[in-house]
């Protein structure tokens, strides 16, 4: 009898790189030029699982932005750990403030899309959704490698990871 394998999608990040990039943005901040005599704040939130900027205009918000998806890049941690519907606000003495949410899990809807592309392939691997990640199982390494290519090639909202690969 064949050994079955599998592998689990999910959208857990790692946090300690995602509270070391913010620190590292915090001080890229203080340090630059650019942000002097300014109001440049970053606040991470971690219970309520958000990330706060706060800038004089909505330019220097956009760099403030670049800053932090930088530093996000740099650990190798995906951009759509925020989530895409936030927006300006004004805050208090005229300045600009935008709110993230930070997303670490994989919506059940985007799941079921998951899910679906996966068998939607004929490939001889079954998906199946398990709380908060999808597991993959499959008698051959190569096609569910075939299914994870395939899963990466598409634009997906969460920031997918592909774990315990066995």
């Amino acid at each position: 009898m064949a050994k079955e394998h599998s592998f689990d999608i999910s959208a857990k990040i790692n946090m300690q790189d995602f509270k070391d990039a913010i620190n590292q943005a915090v001080k890229e901040t203080i340090t630059r030029y650019d942000f002097k005599g300014i109001t440049a704040e970053i606040d991470y939130n971690e219970k309520a699982k958000t990330l706060t900027l706060t800038s004089s205009s909505d330019n220097k918000l956009e760099a403030l932005e670049d800053i932090v998806v930088g530093r996000l890049l740099k650990r190798e941690l995906s951009s759509k750990v925020f989530d895409s519907e936030s927006s300006v606000v004004d805050a208090s003495g005229g300045d600009r403030r935008k709110v993230f949410k930070i997303v670490d899990y994989i919506e059940s809807k985007e799941a079921k899309k998951i899910t679906a592309e996966i068998k939607s392939q004929k490939m001889k691997v079954n998906a199946q959704i398990e709380g908060d990640y999808i597991r993959v199982k499959g008698k051959n390494l190569d096609d569910l490698q075939k299914a994870m290519k395939h899963i990466r090639s598409l634009e997906w909202d969460a920031p997918l990871i592909f774990e315990n690969f066995r």
